[in-house]
């Protein structure tokens, strides 16, 4: 993930992930589980629509965490592409076919809209000041933002129309195949790719976009995070940017850790 300027997430990066945010049951055994796993501490954040949260890791804001609603979808991470209009994004998702949940609304200091791309996969949609795009190369800080999805390469046709991927100075921003991915490198990182799930992955696994924290040892983390009631969802693994474990936290939110690869 890259992010903007400033510690309160309010700027963003357009047409990449640039926030992510993790709706709880309970903010207080989130704060308890993600807090100890990847050192986090945590700031008030806008509480418009309910208790919320910054996570804080070396001076930077790198996160959300609010409170779902009684009867609200189950406890999990949403990924925030940056945009230069939530408007014009909104429309280009209903014109395509997809789902605009929510929204466009105003939040914080910017706007804010929610969405599931044609596979089902949840996203949100936030316009704010811009800012310089950087890569946050800290621990706790979430590094790699990945779509699991059956088709890869329609997903990218939809999210390159919704954020405008053709066209942008290619200096700043690209779109490439790289390790059986369609990856998006922005300021010569690459920052999110759009993956094809695997059939022997996890049964029951719907598409989504999954979040990666850095963490210095990936091993420790899995077992940190079994220690604070989590779940592993199979065996850590090395994959082309980093050793990966696939988790649940305690409420059953699905997310990764990840030590990058230098």
């Amino acid at each position: 993930m890259v992010s903007g300027e400033t510690t309160t997430g309010a700027r963003c990066v357009a047409a990449v992930p640039c926030w992510v945010s993790l709706m709880a049951r309970d903010l207080e055994v989130a704060r308890g589980f993600y807090g100890p796993l990847l050192g986090w501490e945590f700031e008030p954040g806008p509480d418009r629509f309910g208790p919320y949260v910054h996570a804080v890791t070396g001076g930077e804001a790198v996160a959300g965490l609010g409170v779902a609603g009684i009867g609200a979808v189950p406890p999990a991470w949403t990924s925030y592409f940056g945009t230069e209009s939530v408007d014009a994004a909104a429309d280009a998702v209903r014109e395509r076919g997809a789902t605009l949940a929510v929204g466009p609304l105003a939040f914080d200091a910017g706007r804010v809209a929610f969405a599931a791309d044609p596979a089902g996969a949840v996203f949100g949609i936030w316009e704010g000041p811009l800012g310089r795009a950087r890569r946050l190369d800290l621990p706790g800080a979430p590094v790699w933002i990945e779509l699991r999805t059956p088709d890869p390469f329609a997903a990218a046709l939809f999210y390159g129309a919704v954020f405008r991927w053709d066209g942008r100075d290619p200096e700043h921003f690209e779109v490439r195949w790289e390790h059986d991915r369609v990856v998006l490198r922005a300021e010569g990182h690459s920052v999110a790719a759009l993956a094809k799930e695997q059939a022997g992955g996890p049964a029951g696994m719907p598409p989504h976009w999954e979040v990666s924290f850095a963490v210095p040892d990936t091993d420790r983390a899995l077992a940190r995070a079994l220690e604070l009631g989590g779940s592993a969802v199979g065996p850590a693994f090395d994959s082309p940017y980093g050793r990966v474990a696939r988790l649940l936290d305690g409420e059953g939110a699905r997310f990764a850790v990840i030590s990058p690869k230098g």
